[in-house]
């Protein structure tokens, strides 16, 4: 997205205004004319304005506009799915998060520069939106339960990095069913920086560039960059000289994600969609991530948070829109409500064309032809779900408490999947009964 800007314009009778620019769409947008429409049909552009001497209800109103505007930039494909034109509320906890934080960070540049007599609205603006993100709290059975363990290891991997210039909120703690993670050593706001790690402390394509190793490497025929750093931290890895020696030994002898399960957990998963993507995975292409950009000014990776957290919280990073599949697979973990779960289905959408275009057609006809068409619809997708919900079979009594880590998650994928599917069959099923009434 283009950088927003703002500017301080006359504004009629003498008095002064702020003007703020969101972001314009990008026309690369696959949902760029339909968030063109629903932005035009509502009245919203990019572009705000906000007088310096209104009252704060009046910028109030302002900003609303503003985070509509947002949150239609920020829509995704489910989201405007589901969005009719006259719903202005908010679309999702991670569209809020994004526009709001979207909006603050544009704001809060301006203040930067901001003259005396537009720095009280814009205060007052930033001021309301970070109340709306405090707002955004998890649910309770949505937090992690700590566990009391022997932290030495990660005692000393946080010596370690602060000796090398890691500067950080947060504490490593472990979590039942999920192992390590973070947790706030103190109250963190929206925008604070949780986690600062300096750029000669990142394992990085530049940090093999500087060593013996690349020019070692760098000129055999067909090696790959990827190739070369893995070698190279194979040999930091058991180097006793290691600068990452500490680091290499914090990490996990295990990784217990969906790409290390076994025989038993795999038999589980027969018939689902995760077997399948479980296999293609393992034919693999590598799975790289990238979190961020280093900062250009400070020379160091930093993590601002989007929402507060306060000491002793659960602090993590935001996956993306992925199914539970997908999480399974690449990070070991299952969501409880995840609202980007998805079962891929091919339909034929072929219609008679000569039967719906007929001009003789009347108002009886054509609302028996709907009902047949609601018909063929839901038979349809009957016939698809019907046995695959029947593939799944039924829930078992299997003593989860005492089985391995990856057929517990197995099941539990395929509980889901089974819910998933039972409410489609379930639906279709009592839209036949309407029908037929």
């Amino acid at each position: 997205m283009a950088a927003a800007a703002a500017e301080v314009a006359a504004a009629g009778g003498g008095g002064e205004m702020v003007v703020v620019r969101l972001p314009p769409l990008s026309e690369d947008d696959p949902l760029f004319q339909d968030k063109k429409r629903i932005l035009d049909s509502r009245n919203l552009s990019c572009l705000f304005q906000v007088p310096n001497s209104c009252s704060a209800a009046d910028a109030f109103k302002v900003l609303d506009r503003m985070i509509q505007a947002a949150r239609i930039a920020h829509m995704d494909e489910l989201e405007l799915y589901f969005t009719g034109d006259e719903d202005f509320g908010p679309l999702s906890t991670r569209n809020e998060l994004e526009s709001l934080n979207l909006l603050l960070k544009i704001l809060n540049t301006l203040l930067l520069t901001a003259n005396v007599g537009a720095m009280g609205v814009l205060q007052v603006l930033c001021d309301e939106i970070l109340l709306r993100l405090r707002s955004l709290e998890l649910e309770d059975n949505g937090q992690m339960v700590v566990q009391i363990r022997n932290q030495n290891m990660e005692d000393s991997l946080l010596k370690w990095g602060e000796q090398h210039g890691v500067k950080t909120k947060l504490q490593i703690a472990f979590f039942e069913g999920a192992g390590r993670g973070m947790v706030a050593s103190e109250n963190i706001d929206v925008g604070d920086i949780a986690l600062e790690i300096p750029e000669s402390s990142i394992i990085s394509e530049e940090l093999l560039c500087q060593s013996d190793m690349f020019l070692a490497l760098k000129d055999l025929d067909s090696i790959t960059t990827e190739t070369m750093l893995l070698l190279w931290s194979i040999r930091e890895r058991y180097s006793p000289s290691s600068k990452f020696k500490i680091y290499f030994e914090a990490l996990p002898a295990n990784f217990n994600t969906g790409l290390s399960f076994g025989i038993d957990a795999l038999a589980a998963l027969e018939g689902t969609l995760l077997f399948d993507e479980l296999m293609q995975a393992r034919q693999v292409s590598p799975h790289i991530i990238n979190y961020g950009r280093v900062d250009k000014a400070t020379k160091s990776l930093k993590f601002p948070l989007s929402r507060p957290c306060k000491a002793g919280e659960q602090c993590f990073l935001s996956y993306g829109k992925h199914p539970g599949s997908h999480l399974i697979t690449f990070y070991g973990f299952l969501p409880r409500d995840n609202p980007y779960d998805v079962i891929p289905l091919d339909l034929d959408t072929s219609v008679d064309e000569e039967d719906s275009s007929s001009p003789s057609v009347t108002t009886s006809q054509t609302s028996h032809m709907n009902k047949e068409n609601d018909r063929m619809v839901l038979e349809t997708l009957l016939s698809i779900f019907t046995p695959m919900l029947e593939g799944l079979g039924e829930p078992d009594d299997f003593d989860r408490e005492n089985a391995c880590w990856d057929v517990k998650l197995a099941l539990d994928y395929k509980d889901l999947q089974r819910r998933i599917v039972l409410s489609i069959v379930t639906s279709c099923t009592s839209g036949l009964a309407m029908l037929d009434s």
